[in-house]
């Protein structure tokens, strides 16, 4: 009930000021709230969109900065909140190092093309093609994963459900009509440039920092709930489940799909993100490797989420 209030309220507040033509920020800030329900379907709509109106840089950042938001400030959360109520909390180690081994594989995609632009003195075509085969290999990975997950080895990701103290299953986001979403969805992405020149945003920060923070905002919710309620296995799929699936998943589509309608998406990352999304694997991976968490490990997550969102508003892409 709350959540659908929250939703139905305030997608025609989005909807209003657009028509009444307020400033772009107000406009992009109350669309950012009507679309968070959305969750990771909100990441492939809004990135189908932007990559239609041309706004590639956005897609990719936006897409890269929903794995670092899930790792990093949704995963350091949960284990900041639920270590301040238990002093550890233990989880399966042999899943999560699983999901961790395959966001380093992710990671080893994008470092790969930023190698290879450079050894080939920014030859974009021949990048074209290996971020393609690329998108196809990681596709395949994804299916066979989802094979290992629920079949094969399932056993290994049986999770609890979890539920209030009065017994109901934790409330989570609906999902908006759908015309509405499609309105909100292109309203947002025409105050894109609206919202660069007068809140001074670069579309790199808007992608990297602003998106994914209310992209992951239900996903958020949900897992905390969980980490508190002693749920540690569930969180942890939450957050790494979620940043696996944008960068084995949803970032491929989006690269093949760019190529169907002739746009030019790449896997190609400067250097700097390629690093920010290194050290926020390399970080987590080593966080894991434990079988337990602490509220001191997840304000490592945090402090580094932060120094890696701090850069991003100083740094000009």
């Amino acid at each position: 009930m709350g959540w659908a209030l929250f939703d139905g309220l305030v997608r025609w507040v989005g909807i209003l000021v657009y028509i009444f033509n307020w400033p772009s920020g107000c406009i992009f800030f109350f669309n950012c709230l009507a679309i968070i329900p959305l969750a990771n379907l909100l990441k492939l709509i809004i990135s189908v969109f932007a990559l239609r109106a041309g706004e590639i840089k956005i897609v990719q950042s936006s897409m890269l900065g929903s794995i670092i938001s899930n790792i990093l400030l949704v995963l350091g959360t949960c284990f900041l909140t639920g270590g301040i109520k238990y002093k550890t909390q233990k989880f399966n180690q042999t899943a999560a190092q699983t999901s961790s081994s395959l966001m380093t594989l992710a990671c080893i995609s994008l470092i790969i093309p930023a190698t290879f632009n450079f050894s080939l003195s920014n030859d974009n075509k021949e990048t074209l093609l290996l971020s393609r085969g690329t998108a196809i290999i990681l596709l395949l990975v994804y299916m066979l994963h989802l094979l290992f997950q629920l079949k094969t080895h399932s056993h290994l990701y049986n999770e609890e459900q979890f539920f209030t103290q009065d017994g109901e299953q934790v409330e989570e986001p609906q999902l908006s009509l759908i015309s509405s979403i499609i309105f909100l969805i292109i309203i947002t992405v025409n105050s894109f440039e609206g919202v660069v020149k007068t809140l001074g945003f670069t579309e790199t920060f808007i992608g990297l920092i602003i998106l994914p923070i209310v992209g992951n905002a239900a996903e958020h919710v949900t897992a905390v709930i969980a980490a508190r309620k002693d749920k540690i296995n569930i969180a942890i799929s939450i957050a790494v489940g979620s940043s696996m699936q944008v960068s084995l998943l949803i970032m491929p589509i989006l690269v093949i799909l760019s190529w169907i309608i002739n746009q030019q998406m790449s896997l190609l990352f400067n250097s700097f993100e390629t690093i920010i999304l290194f050290i926020s694997v390399l970080i987590t991976n080593y966080i894991i490797q434990d079988r337990e968490s602490n509220w001191l490990e997840g304000v490592m997550l945090l402090a580094t989420y932060i120094i890696i969102g701090w850069a991003c508003y100083l740094y000009n892409f």
